[in-house]
């Protein structure tokens, strides 16, 4: 151990108190030692980098002051890392489209069904749902494009409430209703990737969870590596959606058009029909809708989100109405009610009446569109815990972003042992039916939102408004509490 004397400990002193009076006066050199200094400070963590921003709460207090003059080490020297606007009108669409459709449409057929007992409510149902995702989706365009940051339901309640209320929805976010979503989707993508292997046999549980966690662990990593390589992955699965619509949707067409109605004939029989059931076919209907948000969830990262948000959400929203109702239409030109709530996998054995020996081909397509539903949801998922940790509400640690490779790591792989440990807790349609109930209640409580700070911030600039009549379904009137009252 070396002890310096008083007089050595004084020049030290003077030499390192004089070449930091030298960098104060440098710019250049200044913001060269600013980096030098991070990359001694973070070690063995260099590769991460924390941002911060200014909180949201208090918005309408700043909405009219001009942004600060950048400081002398900016924009060139300052060493934050901030994620990319890479999100364009094509990705928008791809990550609306391949999150909603995934596994809902495969697994909620069966759900609303034995819920109504009739073919021509159940198509109703499902009309119903779309209208009202629709509803949502155009009031969280217009809170997009005025409150231009990450985190959808999580950034606009902190607005529009304050931390409070942010806090506890983030929280039953985090510990429940994510995992439960992400198990749901994660089962439905390990029981039709395995269904090729075991056919005609049934796919053991356990081997469908040790998929289900493969698949998980392969998305993470996905979305840990590359934004610019996930989204492009999505447009490809989004395209493996649609294409398995259609190979489901075409022969069910020609069928009908050729005059094979007969499961039609008694489509509006409401005998077996209980307004207690349709509280549970609506939870079904709108899981299969559920995700029309997630690109409010990556806002920062939209090119131009003035036009392109509320062009998405519209693109989409239509798009998926009719592939919906059409793909339920060609199951039941193939099925009779009976015969699909017999049925495990609707998809495979719609496949297996169509085309026999190919029908192999449907499941992968199905599986592809579960992984794609989980993409997409993480993808977006992991910008809200990004945004929380920015606001203090989470550890700091997930507000870290990876400086090579621009992804907020920690918080990708912060859902990661929730969601594989729900995979052992419970089946598919009470995960559904738990989680559909909380994720409305809130998307009410963020549409309340809206309302409240059109008279609370009438000054915040609104590109896209939506007129107060489209409020109306996805609040809580008598229809929402008529779901609540039989639920």
């Amino acid at each position: 151990m070396v002890t310096l004397s008083e007089h050595q400990r004084s020049s030290v002193e003077r030499r390192t108190f004089q070449k930091d009076n030298h960098l104060c006066s440098n710019p250049q050199k200044r913001a060269a030692a600013s980096r030098d200094c991070g990359k001694h400070r973070t070690g063995a963590n260099a590769e991460l980098i924390t941002t911060e921003i200014e909180p949201l709460h208090g918005l309408s207090q700043r909405s009219s002051m001009p942004p600060s003059p950048p400081s002398p080490a900016s924009p060139a020297g300052d060493s934050r890392v901030e994620l990319g606007q890479k999100v364009t009108l094509l990705r928008g669409i791809s990550i609306i489209i391949g999150t909603i459709i995934g596994a809902g449409i495969f697994i909620s057929p069966r759900g609303i069904v034995v819920h109504t007992g009739s073919i021509g409510v159940s198509l109703l149902v499902w009309v119903a749902c779309g209208v009202l995702s629709l509803f949502g989706a155009l009031c969280y365009a217009e809170l997009g494009t005025c409150i231009k940051k990450s985190g959808g339901h999580y950034t606009y309640i902190l607005a529009a409430f304050g931390p409070q209320l942010a806090f506890i929805r983030l929280w039953v976010e985090l510990v429940a209703l994510r995992p439960a979503a992400m198990a749901v989707i994660s089962l439905a993508f390990g029981r039709y990737i395995l269904e090729p292997l075991f056919m005609p046999c049934a796919v053991p549980p356990l081997a469908v969870k040790l998929a289900t966690t493969i698949g998980i662990t392969a998305v993470m990593y996905l979305n840990a590596m590359s934004v610019t390589w996930s989204a492009r992955v999505q447009i490809f699965l989004t395209a493996s959606k649609l294409l398995a619509m259609g190979i489901i949707i075409i022969p069910g067409l020609y069928r009908l058009l050729a005059g094979d109605t007969r499961n039609f004939e008694n489509a509006f029989d409401t005998s077996h029909t209980q307004l207690s059931g349709m509280p549970l076919a609506f939870y079904s209907g709108m899981y299969a809708y559920a995700g029309w948000f997630y690109l409010n969830f990556v806002t920062e990262e939209i090119e131009n989100p003035e036009r392109t948000l509320p062009l998405s959400i519209c693109i989409s929203m239509a798009v998926v109405t009719c592939c919906y109702v059409l793909t339920n239409v060609a199951y039941f030109s193939v099925m009779s009610v009976d015969e699909l709530l017999a049925s495990e996998a609707v998809a495979v054995t719609f496949a297996e009446r169509v085309y026999g020996s190919l029908s192999v081909v449907v499941p992968v397509f199905v599986a592809l569109s579960c992984f794609g539903s989980m993409n997409g949801s993480l993808f977006a998922l992991a910008r809200m815990f990004y945004v929380a940790s920015r606001e203090q509400q989470l550890p700091r640690v997930l507000s870290m972003i990876h400086v090579r490779r621009h992804t907020p790591l920690p918080a990708v792989f912060v859902l990661y042992p929730m969601t594989v440990l729900q995979l052992f807790v419970g089946d598919i349609y009470s995960l559904l039916n738990f989680m559909s109930f909380i994720r409305w209640l809130f998307i009410a409580v963020v549409v309340l939102g809206l309302l409240y700070m059109r008279y609370t911030q009438p000054e915040l600039p609104r590109p896209f408004k939506v007129s107060l009549s489209t409020t109306q379904p996805v609040l809580p009137r008598p229809f929402r509490i008529l779901l609540i009252k039989h639920s």
